[in-house]
C-alpha cells in the first residue's frame, strides 16, 4: 500500500472526540508491542510539525510505520486489512494537520493530548510521560538535526522537560529518576510543556 505524505494545505477538519478515542482504540488493538497509543502519537506528529526537517519533504513511508510499531517485519502483520489501515492513516493525517494549524495560527487552541489522574485528595494531576515518549521518537528520526536546538540554551531549557520525561530511563542518573518517581514532581514537569512547546512554535 502506498503511503500519503504530508500536506499543509488539506483542509482543517480536526478529529471529533469520539473520533480521537475510535482512534486510540485501533491502535491499542494493534499487536506490536510497539504501538502508540494517542498521547504518544499526538507527541509524535508535533515534534514531527517542530522538526528541523521539513514533514511535508519526507515521504509517508518515512514515518507514518512508527505509529503503529512497524510494518510487519517481525513477521506479525499490524493491520487485519487494508482497509483497517487506510483509516488509521486518514485519521491519523487529520489530527496532524489540525495540529499544524493550531501551533501555527491557532495557539490558544491548541492542547496536548496528556493523561489526568486524580489524587487522594481529589487534586488533578497531569502525567506528560507518554506524550515525551511519542515525541522523543519523532526526535529520533531527525536527531543529527536536532542536536543543535537540545544544545542550545534557551531551546535546550524548553526541550529540557520533554527529554527528561521521554528519554530512556536507562540512561538517566538517579536525580532524574527519583523525579519522575515523584507525582508532583511529575506534575509539575508536564504543566511545563505546552508553554516550551507553544514558544518552540514561535509564539513564546
Amino acid at each position: 500500500m502506498e503511503y500519503p505524505s504530508y500536506n499543509p494545505a488539506s483542509d482543517y477538519l480536526p478529529l471529533s472526540d469520539e473520533e480521537l478515542s475510535m482512534l486510540d482504540d485501533m491502535l491499542s488493538k494493534l499487536p506490536s508491542d510497539a504501538a502508540m497509543n494517542i498521547e504518544a502519537l499526538d507527541g509524535y506528529l508535533t515534534a514531527l510539525l517542530l522538526s528541523p526537517q521539513p514533514l511535508a519533504a519526507q515521504p509517508g513511508a518515512a514515518w507514518l510505520p512508527e505509529i503503529w510499531g512497524g510494518d510487519g517485519a517481525d513477521g506479525i502483520a499490524p493491520f487485519v486489512s487494508g482497509k483497517q489501515k487506510k483509516r488509521v492513516m486518514m485519521l491519523v493525517l487529520r489530527h496532524l494537520h489540525s495540529i499544524a494549524v493550531q501551533l501555527k495560527n491557532r495557539p490558544d487552541a491548541w492542547e496536548p493530548i496528556f493523561s489526568i489522574a486524580v489524587d487522594e485528595e481529589g487534586a488533578e494531576m497531569t502525567d506528560a510521560e507518554d506524550w515525551c515518549i511519542g515525541f522523543m521518537l519523532g526526535v529520533d528520526l531527525a536527531a543529527d538535526e536536532w542536536a543543535a536546538r537540545f544544545e542550545d540554551e534557551t531551546q535546550g531549557a524548553l526541550l529540557s522537560p520533554i527529554a527528561l520525561l521521554g528519554g530512556d530511563e536507562s540512561q538517566q542518573d538517579p536525580q532524574d529518576l527519583a523525579q519522575l518517581a515523584n507525582a508532583q514532581l511529575k506534575d509539575a514537569l508536564s504543566r511545563e510543556i505546552p508553554d516550551a512547546v507553544l514558544a518552540l512554535a514561535g509564539h513564546g
